[in-house]
């Protein structure tokens, strides 16, 4: 049997309205979507490791969140799992005509800026939202900031280089401290939040992901601090313990050890 005919397989017994899992027969769209998004964290958490077997393991978790979803669709008379795997597979060879297209489209080659004409093309056949259709609300922030941000470079509402972007910033940092220091508490946020927009719209123009990038300095600041914990730890001291000029030097100390 094909691995894939087995797992739908499972979940076909799983939802089976006599004999399934009462968890699983519980379950609606609504209430596994918390779940595929963790399980997509899951998945980038293994590659940022690289665990290839905790990947293995996690791409089989999200794989399962599909036939999940296929199995409901199907069940509301919707879709079922090979409509979408058509839909992926007509997807793909739209999208790639250097690939898939034909001799002249081939030899053409790939061309700048031919992906996002093609997904521009699809959203006009679906909706007629504008520029901003269908970047997913659910995207963590500074994904979908640098995301929103892209789709207007696409119309030409960019500025033309990041000089323009570093002035932005000035601009929003100066108005986040006219507001801390006015006690205006209420529009500290909405400040801030800009100044963390314009940031991210430096980064799309560094090339830079804005969600890969603090990702990596997350981590980057985690095992600093733990090494800097470790070795206080280790001499019979506690961080607590410490004035934040000695913290400082162990905190160089540690950077130095794992650079």
């Amino acid at each position: 049997m094909n691995d894939i005919n087995k797992l739908l397989e499972i979940m076909d017994a799983l939802r089976n309205p006599d004999t399934g899992c009462p968890w699983d027969l519980e379950q609606d769209f609504s209430t596994i979507a918390p779940y595929t998004i963790e399980e997509a964290y899951e998945v980038a958490d293994a590659i940022f490791r690289d665990d290839m077997p905790g990947l293995r393991d996690e791409l089989g978790d999200l794989l399962f969140q599909v036939v999940f979803y296929a199995r409901m669709a199907r069940e509301a008379g919707a879709f079922d799992f090979d409509d979408v795997v058509d839909g992926i597979c007509d997807k793909m060879l739209r999208r790639h005509p250097h690939v898939f297209g034909s001799d002249e489209e081939r030899a053409a080659g790939l061309r700048e800026g031919s992906w996002e004409r093609i997904k521009a093309h699809e959203r006009g056949q679906r909706d007629d939202e504008g520029a901003l259709a269908g970047v997913a609300r659910s995207l963590p922030a500074l994904k979908r900031a640098q995301k929103l941000g892209k789709r207007a470079a696409g119309v030409g509402f960019d500025w033309p280089d990041r000089s323009g972007v570093r002035d932005k910033i000035a601009e929003e940092m100066a108005e986040l401290e006219e507001v801390v220091d006015a006690g205006v508490h209420a529009r500290v946020e909405e400040e801030f939040g800009d100044l963390l927009f314009a940031i991210v719209n430096l980064a799309r123009h560094l090339d830079v992901d804005a969600e890969k990038a603090l990702m990596h300095a997350n981590l980057k600041f985690e095992r600093r601090f733990r090494e800097m914990e470790a070795a206080i730890s280790g001499s019979g001291g506690r961080l607590q313990d410490h004035s934040l000029e000695s913290l400082d030097v162990e905190w160089r100390a540690a950077k130095r050890r794992l650079s």
